[in-house]
């Protein structure tokens, strides 16, 4: 297994308390494998990823427990030093706003060819080059024109193509794209899902990516890992959530999305807000806005019931909820 998470515990220390962000979150992906991870926003998405990556800010978070073992090295004992030489090199991160994730006052030449300096200690000259044939595999017109301009002479779309070139630069084993899609266009969004696609095929990468959106993930996962409240809360293969969801927190998800046979109908939406991860309800996280919940759910916190041998949920009445999808 390229990278396995096991029973992963991350807090933050606030003026209100302690927030549980992350409550022993498990899940694995496998060379050449694409691993979704949904849910709304303070899910604990993100700060999962950010803990794997080793760039978690540490005061106010801090990692409670658990284990993150890559290509069987578990990273939460490596020191800081050890960390640096695995991220970039062979694990790299894809984050949501490429405009505040690259520097105004570097050229986009210069920050794609530090990756080489760094660690492959070549040339500027030479790594410069390098930047431009990333510059043309991820397919950015007239790169060796461009090389030399700054992220904000890029469109939102482009320079999304240029994280996406710095993450992939060194060929890395693994690959964390957070919301690669937000705040791009249907159409631009499609190009850069199918370009993440052709390049994970080509190098052969896991790649685990976050996102709200189901129907962004619809063509390019294999496996689902569906989060609510710090915890996973339904994981199966990408067909299985969509054909008959094995939670109501997913089934609402997946009612949410718009369809074009539900024209004129109003959009669905999950009552209520998300917990506060400083006083998270007693029981199921999700049994104040699940139309399902019963007196056990308000005090027993689901495990993840094993629904088949790939496939997890943590609802009390999982076999209902699947029951209920439409055929």
């Amino acid at each position: 297994m390229l990278l396995e998470v096991r029973d992963l515990y991350v807090e933050f220390r606030t003026r209100d308390g302690v927030a549980k962000a992350v409550n022993g979150v498990t899940y694995a992906v496998d060379a050449g494998e694409t691993l979704a991870v949904l849910g709304e926003s303070g899910s604990g998405k993100s700060v999962t990823a950010q803990a794997v990556m080793g760039i978690l800010d540490m005061p106010p978070g801090r990692i409670t427990g658990g284990e993150v073992l890559f290509q069987g090295r578990d990273l939460l004992t490596l020191k800081e030093d050890a960390r640096r030489t695995v991220r970039g090199a062979e694990m790299a991160m894809i984050f949501q706003d490429a405009l505040s994730s690259l520097n105004p006052v570097l050229s986009v030449g210069d920050q794609l060819g530090e990756m080489f300096v760094v660690h492959r200690g070549m040339s500027r000259k030479d790594a410069r080059a390098k930047a431009v044939e990333l510059m043309d595999r991820v397919r950015i017109p007239a790169a060796r024109e461009r090389v030399g301009q700054y992220p904000h002479q890029f469109s939102g779309g482009m320079r999304q193509r240029i994280m996406i070139a710095m993450a992939m630069a060194l060929e890395p084993a693994l690959i964390i794209a957070d919301e690669p899609t937000t705040a791009l266009d249907v159409t631009v969004q499609a190009q850069v899902m199918e370009l993440l696609a052709e390049l994970q095929r080509e190098l052969a990468m896991g790649l685990i990516l976050i996102t709200h959106d189901l129907g962004v993930v619809a063509d390019v996962a294999d496996r689902i890992a569906v989060m609510y409240a710090g915890r996973i809360v339904e994981t199966a293969p990408v067909h299985d959530i969509y054909k008959a969801p094995a939670h109501p927190y997913t089934r609402g998800l997946l009612d949410s999305i718009p369809r074009l046979d539900h024209k004129g109908r109003e959009l669905y939406a999950i009552k209520g807000l998300p917990p506060n991860l400083t006083a998270t309800p007693p029981g199921c996280p999700f049994h104040p806005r699940c139309p399902r919940a019963r007196d056990v759910c308000r005090i027993d916190v689901p495990p993840l019931y094993p629904v088949s041998e790939d496939r997890r949920s943590a609802c009390h009445f999982w076999e209902e909820t699947i029951d209920a999808s439409p055929s």
